[in-house]
């Protein structure tokens, strides 16, 4: 019986010269901060911010050493901050969260946040200095867009003339060549002016002047002159010549190879910006909620990008379930054809986090394995800065860092997409405790000044040698290492997949505990081959937090056998090349009937065997 679960050898295989991404997410203004100890919600000056300077040659030789091929610097482009400076006065409290502001509500497209600079306003040539010590590195950067919403504060400096917002007719809710979506007299929230859900905060009044009479959208589509504490509320929409108010067909915008005279003019001054970017030297961008955009406009987008830099990187954080989304179609498919390399895989995440949560088993990922071009051109990750941190003690089961072992084998071993690591997790970085505006929530607070305590280990005081890290720590981050380094075999890069749990499921040695009747509750394993180099490897692991799995075995039908060309030979080795020194032989006849036979699997432990 074929596997339903087997992905063939046919499939995207990266494009020659540019491999898989393995990308760090860094944020300057936690990753340089050195400041051990700080106060909650505090400024700038009492708790620091990390510059553009202390991301120095060692910092980034350590990390290209960790297996990284390209860093994600977040949050670098000019942001609504309650922080004041001589050409830059603070905005006004009842539009930012936090005091440093949200990264996500862009004040300057075409500027770099001042924070970050030694001399502020050398910002941007020290932005390109930063970028220039990557590319020294050969690290490509990406940095962050964000097309769907900016600051209610927006305003370029740097190019008046390309703000948002200017010649904009505030009379009309919609209009083509509006950057904005503005209210209605008779629109929900009582009328004029704009009142945010801030009033009776430090600082606040929950009137922001500028919208006394116009107001406008917020970043999460409510159209309403009183938008609550869960709303974007610090944001404002764009306007894409589209009106989400009238559904999700936008077959009437433009076509790809329109000119820029022909689009609506948020298009234009969209591409104005990205072309912006890729004239300093970005290489890339991670694009904030590309679900919430018109489909037509990526696809114009990204042609234009690609025409001037071939090898630009477009990866998508988009979800399909959200209701938002402008297409009937599957979005994350249709981003893929729209041009872009990567987009988020957002489900494998929750179900994995689910196991430990919300009682989801390691079969549940069986759903997820299918055959086509969305399965090996996912980002897969553990961390972001929007999820919280593998080792703090409210989430994950509680089982601290090292759970993200086994997690971690498996999602960066599914398919050939790009990998994600974020700033500490291969030290084990907790974000326990208060850190400002989200409270404990078990995230590295993007809001707020503030530092990385267990980061800072290893920064230790500019030498990024791990010197501040415990035996356990610099045991976890030798682990990533080894991982991304596995990983970049052909196998992974260019093969095929094939899931094991659906063979296993009736198997009682595949990691069954007592009281379960069937197999692959904290179980997963899966082949990865390439027929090119014939290379292939077994991935397993053990979710489990305490129980240690003892001896199990894995069935390989004769299915996978045929379609990665083993069905030939008597026997084969398998050797681990992870974690350990374990090395076995097997018939290919046990293999189908008993399983390959393993050693004990000890709690939130993987194994990657090269099969020879």
């Amino acid at each position: 019986m074929l596997n339903p679960l087997e992905n063939s050898d046919s499939m995207w295989i990266p494009a020659a010269g540019r491999g898989r991404p393995l990308i760090y997410q860094l944020m300057p203004r936690s990753f340089g901060n050195t400041r051990e100890t700080w106060v909650v919600h505090g400024s700038l000056e009492e708790n620091g911010c990390g510059k553009f300077s202390d991301i120095s040659a060692a910092a980034l030789t350590a990390i290209r050493e960790l297996g990284v091929t390209h860093l994600w610097l977040t949050g670098v482009l000019e942001q609504a901050s309650g922080t004041t400076y001589a050409e830059r006065p603070a905005d006004v409290a009842d539009i930012l969260k936090g005091v440093a502001g949200s990264p996500y509500a862009i004040r300057d497209y075409f500027d770099v946040c001042p924070d970050y600079a030694e001399d502020p306003p050398r910002r941007l040539e020290e932005f390109s200095e930063l970028l220039g010590r990557c590319h020294a590195q050969g690290l490509r950067v990406i940095i962050d867009l964000v097309p769907n919403h900016v600051a209610r504060s927006y305003s370029s400096d740097v190019f008046p003339e390309l703000s948002f917002g200017v010649e904009d007719d505030h009379q009309v809710f919609f209009a083509r060549d509006n950057h904005f979506f503005y209210l209605r007299a008779d629109d929900p929230g009582g009328g004029p002016p704009l009142k945010l859900p801030t009033a009776g905060k430090p600082g606040c009044t929950g009137v922001f002047v500028p919208e006394g009479k116009h107001g406008k959208v917020t970043g999460n589509n409510v159209i309403s002159w009183a938008p609550g504490e869960g709303d974007w509320y610090e944001t404002v929409k764009l306007n894409y010549g589209h009106d989400f108010t009238t559904g999700r067909d936008t077959a009437h915008l433009p076509g790809p190879d329109a000119v820029p005279a022909a689009v609506p003019k948020t298009w234009h001054t969209m591409d104005q910006i990205v072309a912006y970017w890729q004239g300093i030297g970005v290489d890339g961008f991670r694009v904030d909620m590309a679900h919430l955009v018109p489909l037509p406009f990526w696809r114009w987008l990204v042609k234009r990008a690609r025409g001037r830099q071939s090898a630009v990187f477009f990866c998508g954080e988009a979800y399909d379930n959200d209701p938002a989304k402008l297409t009937d179609g599957q979005v994350l498919d249709e981003l893929l054809e729209a041009g872009f390399d990567a987009v988020y895989d957002d489900p494998a995440y929750d179900i994995l986090e689910g196991i430990y949560d919300s009682g989801k088993w390691a079969n549940d990922l069986d759903q997820l394995i299918f055959s086509d071009e969305r399965f090996h051109k996912s980002l897969r990750y553990a961390e972001n800065h929007d999820e919280v941190r593998l080792a703090n003690p409210q989430v994950w089961g509680g089982l601290g860092m090292q759970v993200g072992k086994p997690v971690c084998a498996v999602l960066f071993g599914l398919g050939r997409g790009p990998l994600m690591i974020y700033q500490g997790q291969e030290v084990g970085e907790t974000a326990a405790g208060v850190k400002g505006f989200c409270g404990d929530n078990a995230r590295t607070s993007i809001f707020d000044y503030g530092s990385l305590p267990e980061l800072l280990k290893w920064t230790n005081n500019g030498q990024f040698d791990g010197g501040r890290l415990s035996p356990e720590q610099k045991e976890l981050r030798a682990w990533y290492a080894k991982l991304l380094g596995v990983i970049q075999q052909p196998a992974f890069v260019a093969g095929g997949f094939y899931g094991l749990n659906f063979a296993n499921r009736d198997n009682p040695h595949f990691g069954r505990l007592d009281g379960e009747n069937v197999s692959g509750h904290w179980l997963y394993a899966f082949l990865r081959h390439d027929t090119i180099t014939r290379q292939a490897f077994l991935v397993v692991a053990n979710f489990h937090g305490h129980a240690t799995l003892n001896q199990p075995r894995v069935r390989i039908p004769r299915d996978a056998m045929e379609i990665f060309g083993w069905a030939t030979a008597g026997s084969w080795t398998f050797a681990d090349r992870l974690a350990s020194d374990w090395s076995a032989t097997a018939a290919r006849d046990d293999l189908e009937c008993g399983g390959l036979a393993l050693p004990n699997l000890a709690p939130c432990t993987a194994m990657i065997l090269e099969i020879g």
